[in-house]
């Protein structure tokens, strides 16, 4: 289980002042280092072991203190040891010696090569249509508003809309809550839905003329506007 972390989520550094200009890419560019496949096939062979869930390892690597430093597939490789440290899968002096150094301890699954392609077309659905829960409260079209403030623990809600009034434009249905689920205290459903801000309700004047932002945010996050 992830403890409760005192900094904020790094999920979205997109709305954040300071981290430069977005520098594009070439289409299909998936790699710049050798390691960087490596660091893919490590972290998706863990991921299926079952020794941990999706959201948790977003949370693990969202809440590197040094996240914005680091490149994406760092990210991945520093969220990986986190999560192997936690659970005695790989130790500290194992990770310096960069070899096992101890007795392997068991795993509930493993990921054989010949089954790599199936598990990656299979993902890993988060919709829970048969969910007990209440009606959605809110429907497209309606006016909302984020909860505001930091929050204690890992959230996939981005700090720039916190507290900010957007309309509801899509009810995505009942969807695990990530919140939760990356804490190990359960799925428990809610209704996801996609929210949409004006520009200037979430920078101002400094925001682009007629810049609209989507963000996908579970029930919890919002309250009537």
């Amino acid at each position: 289980m992830t403890a409760a972390l005192p900094w904020p989520t790094q999920a979205d550094l997109g709305g954040q002042p300071g981290h430069g200009r977005v520098q594009p890419e070439p289409e299909g560019e998936l790699f710049h280092a050798a390691w960087e496949p490596k660091a893919l096939a490590l972290t998706l062979a863990m991921g299926a072991t079952g020794a941990w869930n999706i959201d948790a390892s977003r949370a693990a690597r969202e809440t590197l203190p040094d996240y914005p430093s680091l490149t994406y597939y760092e990210i991945w490789m520093a969220g990986l040891q986190a999560l192997m440290a936690e659970r005695g899968l790989a130790l500290p002096d194992e990770i310096a010696a960069g070899h096992a150094l101890h007795p392997a301890r068991p795993l509930p699954r493993q990921l054989a090569a010949a089954d790599v392609a199936a598990a990656l077309a299979r993902g890993s659905p988060t919709e829970r249509p048969d969910a007990a829960a209440e009606p959605a409260r809110f429907a497209v079209g309606e006016a909302v508003r984020t909860r505001p403030g930091p929050m204690a623990h890992h959230t996939r809600l981005p700090g720039y809309v916190a507290g900010k009034r957007g309309v509801i434009e899509r009810v995505h249905g009942l969807h695990v809550f990530a919140d939760t689920h990356a804490h190990g205290l359960g799925e428990q459903p809610q209704w996801l839905y996609t929210v949409v801000f004006d520009g200037a309700e979430l920078w101002g004047d400094e925001a682009a003329p007629g810049l609209r932002v989507s963000v996908d945010a579970w029930q919890p996050y919002l309250l009537p506007a």
